[in-house]
């Protein structure tokens, strides 16, 4: 299935574009005290090795504030300040940041939102207006009754067409929930009557594993039908395991690639080595390669050569050794103590060599592949023949309570 991504708006944060063509951007949020700002700026360069392009820190109050300067001249990433409540708070982060998050459900007074509007414009940054199921309007909860799809969908637009009468236009919206059919329907409905960046999420999505599931099921639906400019995973851990995930997902639907994706089998009582342990340590000791590339660790010798074939690299146990593979091809027989350590340096060097490649190929590069030619970055999402395009129009089913 192609995917046909909805054309929208182009804003741009920092050095990333959002909307457009350009790339469907991972974001994520420090956990970190934002006025401790040693902790903040380490986590946010692990974020950035990990391959966060946005990242976001709650701004509190007048301390957290006033850190702002240190945290972005301590760091490279794009940064946005995230407000509730204050807006002295926005027009004070926005002298710094790349973008500003506020709430129109908690940002008090129409007048306090044109301070802000003001502030951005003068350093021509951008907006994220950010509705959240937790925070509707009360009038807006009236008249629904509570916080459905409909009602964050009818608070989207109200704050753009009011923002859109103020003369602005810089901005990304998200519509969030915590239930995955509301998140879905939300982002729908405001989708086919605006054509603003969508940043896309399922908030409060839960644990490590819980909130993947869910972040995986709603994202995918919506970025499976072309909705969704940037993407936060939210969860509840280590941020850096929301960077994992959101690529992870964007790795699944094919709409971009980044790193290693480790092709492994579930295992059976035909294994013959340790697929488990081997696969998760693949993950760690290649998460530094940033060339894409399939690398397979397959337990027998049943159906290594078939299912090698869609990797680039890979291994299989049997009969006492290990076999290494190179696009489906046997390339040679290796003692199983040394199998790890030889799969590990032929992808060190398959990735060298890929790297070599791209970057010979970069001077003759047409104008529209150079933007997305970024290292690491491949290039995917062209247009295929027409005989493989499969468009369905699924609908949004009334929701129930």
């Amino acid at each position: 299935m192609h995917i046909t991504r909805k054309k929208t708006r182009q804003i741009q944060a920092g050095s990333v574009k959002i909307g457009g063509d350009a790339p469907i951007s991972v974001q994520s949020m420090c956990s970190t005290d934002t006025r401790d700002v040693n902790a903040t700026v380490a986590q946010i360069r692990q974020l950035e090795e990990a391959g966060c392009e946005i990242i976001r820190v709650a701004v509190p109050d007048e301390e957290a504030a006033a850190v702002l300067p240190q945290i972005k001249a301590a760091t490279t990433v794009p940064l946005i300040a995230d407000i509730h409540f204050d807006h002295r708070l926005a027009l004070k982060a926005a002298e710094v940041v790349d973008c500003v998050r506020i709430n129109p459900g908690n940002i008090g007074a129409w007048w306090k939102v044109q301070e802000v509007i003001k502030a951005v414009n003068e350093r021509g940054i951008p907006l994220r207006v950010g509705v959240n199921g937790g925070s509707l309007e009360r009038p807006l909860l009236d008249k629904y009754g509570w916080p459905s799809p409909e009602a964050l969908s009818e608070s989207a637009l109200n704050a753009v067409h009011a923002l859109e009468d103020e003369g602005f236009t810089n901005m990304k919206v998200s519509l969030k929930a915590s239930d995955v059919h509301h998140a879905i329907d939300a982002y729908y409905l405001f989708s086919t009557q605006s054509n603003y960046p969508l940043h896309i999420g399922i908030t409060e999505a839960g644990t490590a594993m819980t909130g993947a599931v869910k972040s995986a099921i709603g994202l995918g639906w919506l970025l499976s039908q072309g909705i969704g400019d940037t993407l936060r995973v939210s969860l509840a851990a280590d941020p850096v395991e929301e960077v994992k995930v959101g690529f992870e997902i964007l790795k699944s639907l094919e709409l971009r690639h980044r790193g290693i994706n480790v092709i492994a089998c579930p295992t059976c009582g035909r294994v013959e080595i340790d697929v488990v342990r081997m696969a998760n340590e693949l993950e760690k000791k290649l998460g530094h390669i940033k060339t894409p590339l399939n690398v397979s660790v397959l337990g027998c010798v049943v159906n290594g050569i078939g299912e090698d074939k869609e990797a680039d690299i890979g291994i299989a146990g049997g009969e006492g050794k290990g076999i290494l593979f190179k696009k489906g091809k046997l390339m040679r027989k290796v003692p199983l103590e040394e199998l790890m350590d030889t799969l590990i340096d032929e992808v060190e060097l398959l990735a060298k060599e890929k790297e070599a490649e791209a970057a010979g190929a970069l001077p003759g590069a047409t104008a529209s592949q150079e933007e997305h030619a970024e290292p690491g970055w491949e290039l995917i999402g062209q247009a295929p023949d027409e005989h493989s395009t499969i468009v369905r129009d699924i609908p949004v089913l009334p929701s129930k309570r």
